[in-house]
């Protein structure tokens, strides 16, 4: 689809099917594949050795032995809106809204993050030794030496939680600039405990920025930069691990006979960026990842679709969705970003299949029929990912590439990321199903 069209569409609040023609089948060999490679491997390895620390920090998770993962569930048969027919092959929620802690897609990156900044300080100041156990992150020790630090980030809700949380379970002062998008509750749930939340006007990246900018002034402060950060990217990352085992304990094959085709929510695009660069390491040429986006704010598509017009690489963060003449105004507070991660997308030119939009309107009903059929809760941000078999079934776009892709549909996985929501509040919740 021509960029011209994608944005007159958009602009009426048209939903759209992007499909990337810079798309490669196979991964890239480049410095940077290698460099992330490398730090998805570290980070695989480093929450294993995490474990002990997080049982301990959190008895909620003394039954999976400091495991942190959500399930990957399969979506009865009597789900019809997302056309889940036996013909089109299986449907499946990864359900990172039932993340432990946090709630969300968010802890992935967020506490990785922060938990790699501590076991940095802690190393630095004799804390830790090479064969330490990670639960010497708990110490009174370390509680005093983080105190004396603050970490800080920009976010319109999620990402503010899942830092907030653990840097305040670390003993860190925890700051979180919001943006004017992010919920109320959301600011109430951080400042219950102990997190400071900054609030701005502006959108989230203006948040960004300030919280950046302040980071900057005070040697003590760490900031946890969501466009730029390869931290948060690599922990996202390791969730393509996790997918791989549960797909192994339920018997799903991937492979050019049984493609795997992933929908994942994407707001900056670390977390789905992420995501889908482990997915390419692990299952490439025979998995298909597609970004969906609000059509008020996609900002990887915006960022994406003017590369490919112009036949240059990613304009990194340049693109902004306000230059199409959209507003950044959506229910799902999420993904309401305006300028995505140059970094991401630059990584993602050939990996990605797609974007997909979805608007307010549809997002809210696939969240109520969601719920009325399977006691699901989702948020609106996380509603977006069951737009994605309905955009690629049935558009001329969606069926073009299937065939140019030669996928059996008969076979395939549908994995559905459900980024977020099982700690909404019950009146915002059923304010959504009203």
């Amino acid at each position: 689809m021509q960029t011209e069209n994608l944005i007159r569409q958009l602009q009426k609040n048209i939903p759209v099917l992007w499909t990337n023609p810079h798309f490669h089948d196979v991964d890239s060999t480049d410095s940077v594949t290698a460099e992330l490679s490398g730090l998805r491997l570290e980070a695989i390895a480093r929450w294993q050795w995490l474990e002990s620390f997080i049982k301990e920090r959190f008895p909620e998770l003394q039954s999976t032995a400091g495991i942190l993962d959500a399930p990957l569930i399969e979506l009865p048969d009597q789900y019809q809106p997302l056309g889940a027919h036996p013909e089109t092959g299986r449907y499946l929620i990864q359900a990172d809204h039932q993340f432990p802690i946090a709630g969300s897609v968010k802890a992935r990156g967020g506490f990785y993050e922060v938990l790699l900044f501590a076991e940095s300080l802690a190393r630095q100041h004799g804390l830790l030794k090479d064969l330490s156990p990670s639960t010497a992150l708990g110490s009174d020790e370390a509680r005093a030496l983080f105190s004396q630090y603050r970490i800080g980030v920009g976010s319109t809700g999620n990402l503010g939680m899942a830092i907030g949380l653990m840097s305040a379970a670390l003993g860190f002062q925890a700051e979180v600039h919001m943006s004017v998008e992010a919920k109320e509750w959301k600011k109430q749930r951080l400042r219950q405990h102990g997190v400071k939340v900054v609030e701005h006007s502006g959108d989230y990246a203006k948040a960004v920025e300030a919280g950046r900018q302040q980071a900057e002034l005070d040697e003590k402060a760490y900031f946890v930069d969501d466009e730029r950060s390869k931290a948060l990217f690599v922990g996202y990352s390791t969730a393509a691990t996790c997918v791989q085992q549960k797909l192994a304990m339920q018997n799903i094959e991937v492979n050019a006979e049984h493609p795997l085709l992933v929908y994942i929510p994407c707001g900056v695009g670390g977390a789905p960026g992420g995501i889908a660069f482990g997915l390419r390491q692990l299952f490439a040429p025979h998995v298909h990842i597609f970004f969906v986006e609000p059509c008020a704010s996609p900002c990887v598509l915006a960022n994406l679709a003017s590369s490919a017009l112009a036949n240059e690489d990613p304009a990194r963060d340049e693109v902004s969705v306000y230059d199409w003449g959209l507003n950044n105004q959506t229910i799902a507070d999420g993904l309401a970003v305006p300028t995505a991660s140059g970094f991401v997308c630059s990584v993602m030119q050939q990996r990605l299949s797609g974007v997909m939009t979805a608007s307010d309107e549809e997002m809210l009903d696939r969240l109520r029929q969601l719920y009325k059929q399977t006691g699901i809760k989702i948020e609106p941000s996380a509603a977006a990912a069951l737009l994605g078999p309905e955009r690629l079934l049935n558009t001329t776009e969606g069926q073009t590439y299937l065939q140019r892709q030669h996928i059996n549909l008969s076979k395939a996985t549908h994995i559905l990321w459900t980024t977020g929501g099982s700690l909404v509040p019950e009146e915002i919740f059923s304010s959504w199903l009203a």
